[in-house]
């Protein structure tokens, strides 16, 4: 198992990672259906989100440019700034000037998010990358379900102002904490601004043209769509449903805390002991699992208590998931070029994410939302249909990590 000290700062990184994503996807679909936004709109609004597929177009410059903090810590700053003021924007719709501020949170999240990824994947040694990256894991989604729960309960008490000025404090809270996060050795053992653009473009290209990319590519925008297309929905289904600001914030959120936390860290602990491959199989079906049990209480007279079972297990399945997907995508990497080649491999991901949640509010409403949960369990299959094809690949990009490093040589 990797050192405490290790494992605290990408703790700590992967929180400051899943904040704004909790803020996106838990606080902003109630805080608008809250002010009567419809179900439409506030699906269109995933395309907001669309900077993390876009990470690609300026990973290089992270690469290329300055230390990982240089950037992670002027983002979070900036998404404190943006909290702070969303109190002064409209609430009752999403007009222009309020898509333009949103889109600036997500494109500052985005660059944070580069800088981190890459910080990862030069940490992260091969024979602990499921330790690891259930740690990344579960750190993310505690700090996105610790924003909806807490700021949720906030808002039904003192408001939305207050609300939103507490999503500011700890944003802040943590960029002054990322100040101290120490900096990766390089594979290379030289620094990436000693780099020439020429070199990190050909060494880019070489891993990017590999034959082996295709279903790679595949599976990292189908792996999650089915859990992604549902995400958006659950948190409206709950508003729909009449239950209340607290009791979103209680049970959707904060109750399921714990079995997100063990999801990912069972995730992690699953794949350092049966293999990467098998681990994407099982973990897969758990996700299609969790899709159709959301369905079941949708579409069936059941008692009020089945939907905080539907909420545990999406919880516990994404935990699952995530560690899985994280896994996956920095198996695939190389620490020289991890900036470029992480952000293009999540941006599959991302784009298959705010696409999937741009429909899906569309298909609620078209569908019903027995109907659309059903359907997203359907979504969730091309992935495992693409494993058989990609075994080899996974086992050859599982070598490509750094493998054999002692974590304590991974930080100054």
């Amino acid at each position: 198992m990797p050192n405490r000290r290790l494992l605290a700062w990408v703790a700590l990184l992967y929180a400051a990672q899943g904040l704004p994503y909790g803020v996106v996807h838990k606080i902003w679909p109630v805080y608008y259906r809250a002010h009567g936004v419809s179900l439409t709109e506030i699906g269109l609004m995933s395309l907001l989100a669309l900077p993390w597929s876009w990470k690609p177009l300026w990973a290089p410059l992270v690469d290329r440019f300055g230390a990982r903090r240089a950037w992670i810590v002027p983002g979070l700053g900036a998404l404190a700034t943006l909290a702070a003021l969303m109190p002064w924007l409209p609430a009752d719709r999403v007009g222009a000037l309020t898509t333009a501020f949103l889109l600036a949170f997500t494109l500052s999240s985005a660059t944070q998010d580069i800088a981190i990824d890459a910080w990862a994947v030069d940490v992260a040694a091969g024979r602990n990358l499921g330790w690891i990256n259930g740690v990344r894991a579960s750190a993310f989604r505690v700090a996105v379900i610790a924003a909806g729960g807490a700021a949720l309960l906030v808002a039904d008490r003192a408001g939305w102002s207050a609300a939103w000025f507490l999503v500011a404090a700890l944003f802040a809270l943590l960029a002054i904490s990322a100040l101290f996060v120490p900096e990766p050795l390089r594979a290379s053992g030289e620094g990436s601004g000693r780099r020439s653009t020429r070199e990190l473009v050909r060494s880019f290209l070489a891993w990017l043209l590999r034959r082996e990319m295709l279903p790679l590519a595949l599976f990292a925008l189908l792996f999650k769509l089915g859990d992604q297309a549902i995400a958006r929905m659950t948190e409206t289904f709950w508003v729909d449903r009449g239950m209340s600001l607290s009791e979103i914030a209680l049970v959707s959120n904060t109750l399921g805390l714990g079995l997100t936390i063990t999801g990912a860290l069972a995730g992690g602990a699953l794949l350092s002991r049966i293999g990467l491959f098998r681990g994407l199989l099982w973990i897969g079906l758990a996700q299609l699992a969790s899709n159709l049990v959301y369905a079941a209480v949708a579409g069936f007279d059941l008692p009020r208590n089945s939907i905080y079972f539907a909420s545990a297990f999406e919880n516990f399945s994404q935990g699952l998931g995530t560690a899985a997907l994280l896994a996956f995508l920095t198996a695939c990497c190389r620490p020289q070029n991890a900036a470029t080649e992480y952000a293009l491999l999540s941006s599959l991901f991302a784009f298959s994410r705010e696409i999937a949640g741009a429909a899906s509010g569309y298909g609620a409403d078209k569908m019903g939302y027995a109907g659309f949960f059903a359907f997203t369990a359907l979504l969730a299959v091309p992935a495992l249909l693409l494993l058989p094809w990609l075994r080899p690949q996974i086992a050859t990009a599982g070598l490509a990590t750094a493998a054999g490093k002692p974590d304590d040589a991974l930080l100054e």
